[in-house]
């Protein structure tokens, strides 16, 4: 059986690369991914603890949290999409004013 720690710490690698491409990266697809990583290290903090502590309630919280990622990634993946058609900006830092 793995202990308990070795999944807090791969849970804190993974959070450590996301919040590292989110404030490093200046491409939205690399920033999209990296909020991926962020929430999957939740996600494994969760199933840890719930499994450790015989409780489902961290196992609904981490589907409920992958539904929600979901949801978040198809909305910012059409604004993208939109942003890309109109513009040509892929880079987070040319994207300054919204206009219509």
């Amino acid at each position: 059986m793995v202990p308990l720690t070795w999944y807090i710490a791969l849970s804190a690698l993974l959070f450590m690369v996301g919040v590292g491409g989110v404030l490093l990266r200046r491409n939205i697809i690399i920033v999209l991914m990296s909020v991926e990583l962020i929430l999957n290290s939740v996600n494994i903090n969760f199933v840890a603890f719930s499994y450790y502590l015989q409780d489902l309630t961290g196992q609904i919280f981490a589907i409920f949290t992958i539904t929600v990622a979901a949801a978040e990634i198809a909305v910012a993946l059409g604004i993208l999409i939109a942003l890309v058609r109109n513009r040509n900006i892929i880079n987070v830092d040319e994207i300054d004013t919204m206009r219509g």
